[in-house]
């Protein structure tokens, strides 16, 4: 985890910005199941995520929603754990809904070229809105 030191005024000591600590919990979404990630998802934490998420999809039913929206950075080892996670979900014909906001994150599914891969919304309620039952 890195710090980033931000500008003070003179004769003030530096303020120091750390991201959030990693953390899942849980956060259903219009009645689907799903969790909200926190903090960096990188090496170090990926097999946290895994062993997370592998429990709360086993425990659930229907789309599942994996909230990226508190999360600072994202490496390949996260990115690997959320397709790893769309594919056990697809065994059992349901869908992973990420919600991940237009920023780093975002930007890492881009660059490696799964964004059209992945169910990604911009936001909770467009995400919500995606899993209402047509009418």
């Amino acid at each position: 985890m890195t710090a980033m030191t931000l500008p003070s005024e003179p004769g003030e000591p530096a303020i120091t910005e750390r991201p959030p600590a990693f953390a899942v919990e849980p956060a259903p979404l219009s009645g689907a199941p799903g969790v909200l990630v926190r903090g960096e998802i990188d090496i170090h934490t990926a097999p946290k995520l895994t062993a997370a998420l592998d429990a709360a999809m086993r425990e659930s039913q229907g789309a599942f929603v994996v909230d990226l929206c508190d999360v600072a950075f994202l490496d390949s080892s996260g990115v690997s754990v959320l397709v790893h996670a769309r594919a056990v979900l697809g065994r059992e014909d349901r869908d992973l809904v990420i919600v991940c906001p237009p920023g780093p994150a975002r930007r890492i599914f881009e660059l490696a070229g799964i964004d059209d891969l992945l169910a990604l919304f911009d936001s909770r309620d467009q995400a919500a809105a995606s899993l209402k039952s047509p009418t």
